[in-house]
């Protein structure tokens, strides 16, 4: 039997009395690489947010590795969809990456030479370390987010949740990062929220379609068809008959 890394169950949210989640149920076991998706408005960002223990739910309960998701924090690595950036501010790519090493209250960063090695390997692994010393708003958006996985995997996760990061990307560099987080769902388990509802398909095991209620489904369920019938408008009744 697998390991559960999330159980929800029964989970509704509400914001100001309008509920954005009703009744979720939702298991996502280890090395799971499972794509959310769903139209805007339709509780993506926040079934993120609740996991993440940013939220807590209205109604039903949630865990993290069998805890409350507040204490899970230290296990689960965020990637989100922008990041509000000066990109006149001179700081590198390598200490973007190091920023997650950071120790609370630690006023004048140090980092071992270990940590600095480990950096470096993330990078090498992003396909970006000839581009450590570069300034990091200098980069490319693609090149940013695979910085932010890289700061994102420093400290070793064993859930990697990413909001959209390929969102502003062209189609090969969203390949090479969707390659990249493939390989590294052998290693760790991963939720990503997507718009690319057949690309994201055929590297995922796992599909969530979610509009305020929610379906899952093992990807060898679904067939190009019913995939690209998600999106019109908002999301209608596909060949799996989840009915969202």
């Amino acid at each position: 039997m697998n390991e559960k890394i999330i159980e929800i169950n029964e989970l509704s949210f509400s914001y100001d009395n309008q509920e954005v989640l009703k009744n979720i149920s939702l298991t996502v076991e280890k090395n799971d690489f499972m794509a959310v998706l769903g139209p805007n408005g339709g509780g993506k960002t926040t079934l993120l947010k609740l996991i993440l223990g940013i939220n807590k739910p209205t109604r039903g309960n949630i865990k993290v590795f069998g805890i409350k998701p507040q204490k899970a924090r230290s296990r689960i690595g965020y990637v989100p969809q922008y990041l509000n950036f000066d990109n006149n501010f001179p700081i590198s790519v390598i200490e973007v990456v190091l920023m997650s090493s950071l120790k609370t209250f630690s006023f004048f960063p140090w980092y071992s030479s270990k940590i600095k090695k480990d950096a470096m390997e993330y990078l090498k692994q992003m396909k970006i370390d000839q581009f450590a010393n570069k300034r990091f708003g200098d980069l490319s958006g693609g090149q940013r987010q695979r910085a932010l996985i890289a700061r994102a995997l420093m400290n070793k996760p064993e859930l990697l949740i990413l909001d959209e990061p390929t969102a502003s990307v062209d189609i090969k560099v969203e390949e090479d990062v969707f390659e990249i987080l493939k390989a590294l769902s052998k290693l760790v388990t991963i939720i990503i929220v997507s718009h690319d509802v057949s690309f994201v398909s055929s590297y995922v095991n796992k599909v969530t379609c979610l509009n305020l209620c929610s379906c899952t489904h093992k990807t060898d369920e679904l067939d190009n068809h019913s995939l690209m019938d998600i999106y019109h408008g908002t999301i209608k009744t596909i060949e799996h008959h989840c009915g969202l």
